[in-house]
């Protein structure tokens, strides 16, 4: 049961096959049983899983089967969930329970899905391997000896190894799709403000957008369809109209026009990755579809003007954690700025603390202008060269990572060889337009090669339906992670 899609134990749900209970038993099992080998949960909500699961029962009963209804989920711990400990991967919220439910989570509940657990992730979302987690590694379904992807690592290898049914994470410059990627499973980031943020920790506030991991485009979409949608809660919610994302699940690309970035080829990429998005490139051409060439001419400012932005809101967003209000606070202080000191000193990684003094920088009186203000420019350059380039095509295709799944602590001591791990995903966040990523291969050493479609702000059913044309015409999704 456990390798099933959502798509496929709802019908048997409905059908009275299984019971959601019998699924939740079968999923927690599951874990007991991979979990200590990947280390995809830093919590695992079994009494609640349970009790969500015989409501879904009930309403299955009542003939009330809404397509998540009874399906065993993953969420992300940077997502709060009433009563249940959301730690960011922390120490410095380590004990911190939410009084409230994220948006997204009342959106599941509504739905009478259910959570399994909390997945892992590099703390605070910082990060593109989940080894910055402050309390444990995760590795790979695929090869134990490398790393998940980051910062929804936790999530992806919880799909990728069957320990749920479907996962959400969270996407500030890659951190859904490159761990999708790394793992060999779907992806997406939904355009900048489709889905509430309300209730996600923030790290970058103008950057970040929960989205699903899935096991296959159909369950994207029905996720999707789950989560979307307007929120008064949150400022930053796009008001229009949800479009079914399901209707969108259709095998045809035929007279589309697919650009292709000449700058998003070539140098620093590994030859199978060009080798693998190259024939998956062709097979869309073998559909009926058109390739361009197009020019995205200031991509290779993207990562340094993300690294401007995103540690200047982080250094704004952390500053929150001061050991006053809530989590974690040094003991033994005896004075406010000792207190303050210690308790950020023992609180964050190294990596958060690299991130906020960064950020601290490039915010500071004589540096704003030159980092930030400079930043923000070629931002709207970045959003202008999309919006260029959709004037010529339909969707834009790229590799999602660089190469394949690294080993673990491979980067560690090299952090800019690190960030560069996101150089496909992050133009992306920065011009706020959405992207998926999709199997299309795999390398020699059997490590999975992602696929990225990018569409046009508020087009996710248009990337849904190029990202499903390509599925369903190659077996990359059915390929299973040799985890026992």
């Amino acid at each position: 049961m456990y390798r099933l899609t959502i798509h496929e134990l709802h019908e048997r749900l409905k059908g009275k096959e299984v019971t959601a209970q019998e699924a939740a038993e079968v999923l927690l099992k599951r874990i007991q049983e991979v979990d200590p080998k990947i280390k995809a949960y830093l919590t695992v909500t079994e009494q609640e899983a349970i009790k969500g699961a015989q409501e879904a029962d009930r309403r299955i009963a009542a003939g009330k089967a809404a397509p998540l209804t009874g399906i065993p989920l993953a969420i992300k711990d940077n997502m709060c969930t009433q009563g249940i400990q959301t730690t960011c991967a922390s120490k410095i919220l380590e004990d911190f329970i939410p009084p409230y439910d994220a948006t997204i989570v009342k959106h599941i509940k509504e739905q009478g899905g259910f959570f399994l657990g909390k997945t892992n992730m590099d703390e605070f979302a910082m990060g593109s391997s989940t080894e910055n987690s402050r309390f444990t590694v995760t590795r790979n379904p695929w090869n134990l000896e490398t790393i998940p992807g980051g910062s929804s690592g936790g999530s992806a290898a919880a799909v990728a190894a069957d320990a749920c049914i479907a996962a959400l994470g969270s996407d500030t410059g890659g951190s859904i799709r490159q761990p999708a990627a790394c793992c060999g499973v779907v992806g997406m980031k939904p355009t900048y403000g489709r889905v509430s943020r309300y209730g996600l920790v923030a790290f970058g506030s103008s950057l970040d957008q929960i989205g699903p991991i899935t096991k296959d485009v159909e369950d994207c979409a029905i996720l999707l369809n789950a989560i979307a949608g307007h929120d008064p809660l949150d400022s930053t919610s796009i008001d229009l109209p949800i479009p079914d994302y399901c209707a969108a699940l259709v095998k045809d690309v035929k007279g589309w026009t697919v650009g292709v970035p000449k700058e998003f080829l070539g140098e620093g990429m590994d030859p199978q990755v060009e080798e693998k998005v190259g024939a998956a490139i062709k097979v869309l051409e073998g559909l009926g579809a058109t390739v361009k060439e197009i020019a995205l001419p200031h991509a290779g400012y993207a990562v340094a003007a993300y690294y401007i932005i995103c540690t200047a809101e982080a250094s704004s967003n952390l500053a929150r954690y001061d050991g006053v209000k809530y989590g974690f606070r040094a003991p033994g202080s005896k004075e406010l700025m000792e207190m303050y000191l210690e308790t950020r000193s023992e609180g964050f990684g190294p990596e958060v603390k690299r991130r906020i003094m960064l950020g601290t920088y490039v915010l500071s009186s004589g540096y704003y202008d030159a980092y930030y203000r400079k930043a923000s420019q070629v931002r709207t350059l970045i959003k202008e060269d999309f919006a260029k380039a959709f004037d010529q095509c339909d969707v834009i295709i790229t590799p999602t990572a660089p190469t394949p799944a690294f080993r673990l602590g491979e980067k560690m001591e090299d952090p800019l060889q690190m960030y560069l791990s996101d150089i496909f995903t992050i133009s992306v966040n920065m011009s706020g337009v959405p992207a998926i990523s999709i199997p299309c291969g795999f390398s020699t050493g059997g490590l999975p090669i992602g696929l990225q479609i990018i569409g046009r702000h508020c087009e996710e059913e248009r990337i849904i339906q190029a990202a499903y044309t390509f599925e369903q015409n190659t077996d990359h999704h059915t390929k299973l992670p040799p985890l026992t």
